[in-house]
């Protein structure tokens, strides 16, 4: 079927969302309301912190917390620290894909964990010190970047996968959490510097301002360009952040920010699944910052509110969908793997539910997101697994997944604990690479209530 592909194929979101753009199943937008209407001014506030949350709220965020972090001490092999890709929640799995996007999260994981005492500082120092080692000394590379789909034993490129450009940014961002966490270890601080400061970011920019996704060593460089707003905010932020291989700060501008509207609500997007409006501030701090195009914080809240509206109005065709349940992003299916999400549609949307999607938007809408994650601890107990959520699950159909996904569960814990503490934040945002890249794109700090978001 047209838009499912099986993760264990090793083809990533990126690659899904190029083939349903060449079929044709993306739709032109549109929308009741008229282009230029005020912003919507309503949306709940954003800056919620764990001062804020209800008792309940906080016992399910740690309860959510807790189980996720086990997945990135369970399933990384000790040795080499590579996280893998997915496993089944409910049986012992014994598959040996692992992916570095998952073990960008997994080193972050190990900085909450060891912040949470889930883990002792000892044994999360050394998980860290091992994943270093593993990924200076032995992992194959490429100008500094890595294949995005590797052995979780050996390292070895699995399925011919892409040097990646994105999923080597994840990576970065859990290695520069780890170094800033983990300031007073040196050989941390030195492995960090040395794996960040190898990644050629001018080799990847030679001849583009618009980056490539990838290269593979058998074709060269993917067709496809980063040159719509995504999860990209990352990579280009990471790139001019760099002092061994910086790119120029004309990157920043060549990418294009299209405004969507829904509803009356403005923001930029693209068509594309949810998951692309909160990847990047994981890590990077957006909140009342901007810079001469949007506010990204508050972009991302719009882009969530629009996204809830959207779920609720396809109850009309899905009755599963309502206030208390709703979020569609790349995710599993009864079908195998898919990207969908909206608006537009996109995809087949089924009425599956993805936990993913409401627990990577927690900062962006708290109240309105936790009120779905407790309805599906509380009413959907098969949803729940030995590592929290299963990655989607069908109501309507009675289907639940099997697998959990690392990067899923993974935005799930990073957002949990920054809307509790800002820990994820503040840590990341210690690092020179981070500061210095969001100076050179031209973010500055202004006052939210007072400046429009574009």
């Amino acid at each position: 079927m047209a838009g499912y592909a099986p993760r264990s194929r090793g083809l990533s979101r990126r690659e899904l969302l190029k083939q349903i753009a060449g079929a044709g199943l993306y739709l032109p937008f549109v929308s009741g309301a008229a282009i230029g209407s005020p912003l919507f001014q309503n949306i709940e506030a954003s800056t919620t912190s764990v001062q804020g949350l209800s008792p309940e709220d906080d016992r399910l965020l740690e309860e959510i917390e807790k189980a996720h972090f086990q997945y990135f001490w369970d399933q990384a092999n000790p040795q080499t620290g590579l996280v893998r890709d997915r496993c089944n929640a409910h049986t012992n799995d014994n598959s040996i894909v692992a992916s570095i996007a998952a073990t960008g999260f997994g080193l972050t994981a190990l900085c909450i964990g060891e912040n949470r005492h889930y883990v002792s500082t000892d044994d999360a120092r050394n998980r860290v010190l091992a994943t270093l080692r593993f990924l200076w000394k032995k992992l194959p590379t490429h100008r500094g970047f890595l294949y995005h789909f590797a052995n979780v034993n050996t390292g070895e490129r699995v399925w011919d996968s892409e040097v990646s450009s994105v999923d080597t940014a994840i990576l970065l961002c859990g290695i520069l959490t780890c170094r800033a966490h983990f300031e007073a270890h040196s050989e941390i601080s030195n492995l960090s510097y040395e794996i960040f400061n190898r990644v050629d970011w001018t080799w990847l920019s030679e001849d583009t301002t618009l980056l490539p996704h990838g290269w593979r060593p058998e074709t060269g460089f993917l067709p496809y360009r980063w040159d719509y707003y995504s999860e990209l905010m990352m990579m280009y932020l990471l790139g001019l952040g760099s002092s061994a291989y910086p790119l120029n700060v004309d990157v920043w501008n060549a990418w294009k920010r299209v405004k969507f509207e829904y509803d009356g609500l403005r923001y930029i997007g693209s068509f594309a699944p949810l998951f692309v409006h909160q990847y990047s501030q994981a890590w990077f701090d957006f909140r009342n910052k901007r810079d001469k195009y949007a506010d990204y914080f508050e972009n991302s809240t719009i882009a969530t509110e629009v996204h809830r509206r959207f779920c609720i109005e396809l109850a009309k065709q899905f009755p599963d969908y309502s206030d208390d349940l709703w979020g569609i992003t790349s995710s599993d299916s009864q079908l195998g793997y898919v990207v969908w999400g909206g608006p537009p549609a996109l995809g087949p949307i089924d009425g599956t539910v993805v936990p993913c999607a409401t627990g990577g938007s927690l900062p962006f809408l708290p109240t309105a997101t936790l009120r779905v994650l407790h309805n599906i601890r509380n009413r959907y107990p098969v949803a729940w697994s030995r590592y929290g959520y299963v990655d989607a699950f069908n109501p309507l159909k009675q289907w639940y997944g099997h697998d959990v996904i690392g990067i899923d569960l993974g935005i799930t814990l990073l957002m949990a604990e920054n809307l509790r503490t800002n820990f994820v934040w503040e840590t990341f945002m210690k690092n020179a690479e981070a500061t210095r890249g969001m100076e050179r794109a031209g973010f500055q700090p202004y006052t939210p209530s007072k400046k429009p978001l574009f």
